[in-house]
């Protein structure tokens, strides 16, 4: 029965199945779950070193990682499986969903050795729960039904149920379909931060050369006013050039002094920061 209910599961869940033999055949998930059967009845009768034999030879032909000791549930699917790590007091409640990558480990316990031997040390998930590629979930802490854990997501903390999850760390954003603003006391969001830091510097930088072409063109837009001026008036050349009415725009560039040596590009950075 547990198993014919996994092979409908998969057959229902995954739009790639096109037969239920072929889950049979060609499904990791599938076989990881035969093998965790055997090996979670001999972990509970007391033969433990054959229950990580059956364990490990699991993960060598699937790719998937489940301690013998985790309680899984019910038409739980484990679509592609590859590098799944699953340990020994987790536990995953029925309908859960977990894509390729991720971890349910130990997180700190794990550094504790011999200590936090048959003490509780890994997540826990509701029922109906979806882990997304190359998320962590670390500790034990408990992930509330219907939870959607983004892929790459890092969780290191409790969640309520019918919530979304994003982040390293992971953080709520989504409960019971209402957005979540940040919460006082969180832990600050580094990849967050650094690209808000990033927008916030490029704005600068465009609002900076904006300036600067706009001075730019009033700039020029004088010098033609003044050059038409000493046209009409009959002004050489020579008189034009030396910068006598130049010298009167009111332009920061004209008031510099242009002895010092200074070079416009660097002058520039320098003002825009750089």
């Amino acid at each position: 029965m547990y198993l014919r209910e996994c092979i409908d599961n998969i057959y229902e869940q995954d739009p790639a199945a096109r037969s239920r033999l072929e889950v049979v055949l060609c499904y990791p998930g599938f076989h990881v779950m035969c093998f965790h059967k055997l090996a979670n009845f001999l972990w509970k009768k007391n033969v433990r070193t054959p229950a990580r034999f059956v364990s490990h030879l699991a993960r060598v032909l699937t790719g998937i990682e489940i301690h013998p000791g985790a309680k899984i549930g019910r038409r739980v699917f484990i679509d592609h499986g590859m590098g799944v790590v699953i340990g020994e007091t987790a536990e995953i409640g029925d309908d859960c969903v977990i894509y390729q990558g991720v971890t349910l480990g130990a997180g700190a316990a794990a550094r504790a050795g011999a200590v936090s031997r048959d003490t509780k040390r890994h997540p826990t998930l509701g029922q109906g729960v979806v882990v997304g590629s190359g998320a962590e979930i670390q500790g034990a802490i408990h992930v509330g039904d219907n939870v959607r854990v983004a892929s790459g997501s890092i969780l290191l903390k409790d969640v309520p149920a019918n919530s979304v999850v994003v982040g390293v760390p992971g953080r709520v954003i989504y409960r019971d379909g209402k957005k979540i603003e940040k919460e006082q006391g969180d832990v600050p969001d580094i990849e967050a931060e650094a690209i808000k830091s990033l927008k916030e510097q490029i704005h600068g930088l465009e609002s900076c050369i904006k300036e600067v072409r706009n001075t730019a063109k009033a700039q020029a837009r004088e010098v033609k006013t003044l050059k038409a001026q000493f046209l009409q008036e009959g002004r050489s050349g020579e008189e034009l050039a030396s910068g006598t009415d130049y010298q009167a725009l009111p332009s920061e560039v004209a008031r510099k002094n242009d002895d010092d040596g200074s070079d416009p590009v660097d002058v520039f950075l320098q003002g825009a920061g750089i």
